[in-house]
């Protein structure tokens, strides 16, 4: 089964997949992109991926290629065509090929490029026994809210916590806490569930506004506010959430148990309400 690519209208081998190095999202990091999953082959919140595709786009100024109907088609075409059991979908929108210039082109012709790769889920062991995160300076822009191509300090930061050994570097700007580097962190002390709320600062991610539904609907309290690093450090749960990692507990933080050290029932709860809703 093959790692399908798709650019500019063309479904393709991967290896085939290229785009022109004048194009700005190579120059300038000029574009947006999402990530879907599947499962059991479906596309899961496949529309709410996409309303969020055209939000980042809108506010660049980075007109749509394809309606939100005709991206649907192309998503599930490209999962026909690899064939995996489960798959991941990389969706990405750039201001195009134009002479290198910071200003936007008088005319651009947007380059639209897709992948559908193999999904590999994290082990049930890690997701069992909860994982290990740090804490970082939070370095990025000012506007978080955009799921933009630039994540050079996402990945720095995704790296100095691949180096330290543990999962997930947990975002601190101004003491407050932002999110992870590839995933929004959700806190619990006293039964209470806490996360940063929506704005510039973090990207709201489909994960997280659908586990907030989740504890909504289950009576649990939430509270959509700014979380302290001392909050964080004294949590009686963490855990992370997204696209990839669905509901992870974090069981230690910068070297610090968290709670009992084990996932927390909250948590859990949460996590089997997750799958019930995939289900």
């Amino acid at each position: 089964m093959p790692t399908i690519g798709f650019v500019n209208g063309t479904f393709m081998p991967i290896e085939q997949a290229t785009v022109s190095v004048e194009d700005r999202g190579y120059q300038f990091g000029d574009g947006v992109y999402e990530v879907i999953r599947t499962y059991r082959g479906a596309a899961f919140q496949v529309e709410a991926h996409l309303a969020r595709l055209v939000r980042s786009a809108q506010a660049i100024g980075l007109p749509m290629a394809y309606s939100s109907g005709e991206w649907q088609e192309l998503v599930a075409e490209g999962l026909r065509r690899a064939g995996f059991a489960e798959s991941k979908v990389y969706i990405q929108l750039t201001r195009g090929v134009a002479p290198r210039d910071h200003a936007f082109p008088a005319e651009s012709r947007p380059t639209v490029v897709m992948t559908v790769r193999e999904l590999r889920p994290l082990a049930q062991a890690v997701c069992d026994a909860g994982v290990e995160a740090m804490t970082l300076d939070d370095l990025r822009w000012g506007r978080c809210d955009i799921k933009s191509i630039n994540l050079l300090a996402n990945v720095l930061a995704r790296q100095q916590a691949k180096e330290a050994g543990v999962f997930e570097a947990i975002f601190i700007r101004d003491g407050v806490v932002t999110e992870g580097s590839v995933s929004n962190v959700l806190v619990v002390r006293d039964g209470i569930l806490a996360t940063a709320p929506e704005g510039a600062r973090i990207l709201s991610g489909v994960t997280r506004s659908l586990v907030l539904d989740l504890a909504r609907k289950d009576r649990l309290p939430v509270e959509e506010r700014a979380v302290s690093l001392e909050e964080l450090r004294h949590a009686d749960e963490v855990f992370l959430c997204g696209t990839t990692v669905e509901v992870l507990p974090v069981v230690r933080i910068d070297g610090q148990v968290v709670g009992t050290g084990k996932p927390g029932p909250l948590t859990g709860r949460l996590s089997e309400r997750f799958k019930q809703a995939v289900n």
